[in-house]
């Protein structure tokens, strides 16, 4: 892969693989954009930790969200962190054993997450959580009430310090295993969605996003 995007800091600059790199903002915004969860690695007094949570993007920043007191998000308001998303696309066998890999759309995000302190941002940014997950089911659902709302913390870290790193297609073996017998190739995972079902206690006809979700490729 080439680009014309320069890496966005030293800590970002992709040095394993280069040529897998990327550091187009269009890139990074598709592979979030295909993302329900991301894991969040940081540090504290008792050690690392690398926690799976919930996000979404608005513009420039990434999303998350919690109960108030959870303690990640206390302590991301104060810490430099690393947010990764990974998307596995593929197993990608060849004709030795040591060049088998994997096709993948990987990106970190470095950076410190605040606080979306104002109240109307804080509505329009669950709005938008709720609109990734199920587009057209916020106007059918009750909203969020004040309680609620007053209880729960909505993080974002800005998209300035980031890079991607994917690759795609067969393996690349060396000359010297050319003549090997064995089949080569891609095995790929298909990411699909299954038919909707319905609760033991639903009593509401199956809404539109419902009946297509298993006809949509996620």
């Amino acid at each position: 892969m080439t680009t014309t995007a320069l890496p966005p800091s030293p800590r970002t600059r992709v040095r394993r693989v280069a040529e897998l790199a990327s550091y187009e903002q269009a890139t990074l915004h598709a592979i979030l954009d295909a993302a329900y969860l991301c894991h969040i690695a940081f540090h504290d007094e008792h050690g690392n930790h690398c926690i799976p949570t919930a996000c979404w993007r608005i513009g420039g920043h990434l999303y998350i969200h919690g109960s108030n007191g959870s303690r990640m998000l206390k302590l991301l308001q104060d810490s430099d962190v690393c947010v990764t998303v990974t998307h596995l696309d593929g197993l990608v066998l060849a004709r030795s054993a040591f060049n088998h890999t994997m096709n993948y759309r990987s990106a970190m995000v470095y950076g410190q997450f605040e606080k979306v302190s104002d109240i109307g941002q804080q509505h329009a940014a669950m709005d938008a959580l709720m609109e990734k997950l199920v587009p057209g089911r916020l106007a059918q659902v009750r909203g969020g009430s004040a309680k609620e709302y007053a209880a729960t913390t909505v993080l974002r870290i800005a998209l300035d310090e980031y890079a991607v790193k994917q690759r795609k297609g067969g393996p690349l073996d060396d000359a010297d295993d050319m003549a090997h017998a064995v089949w080569t190739g891609e095995l790929p995972f298909t990411h699909g969605r299954g038919a909707a079902i319905a609760e033991a206690l639903n009593t509401s006809d199956m809404p539109a996003y419902a009946a297509a979700w298993g006809m949509e490729s996620a």
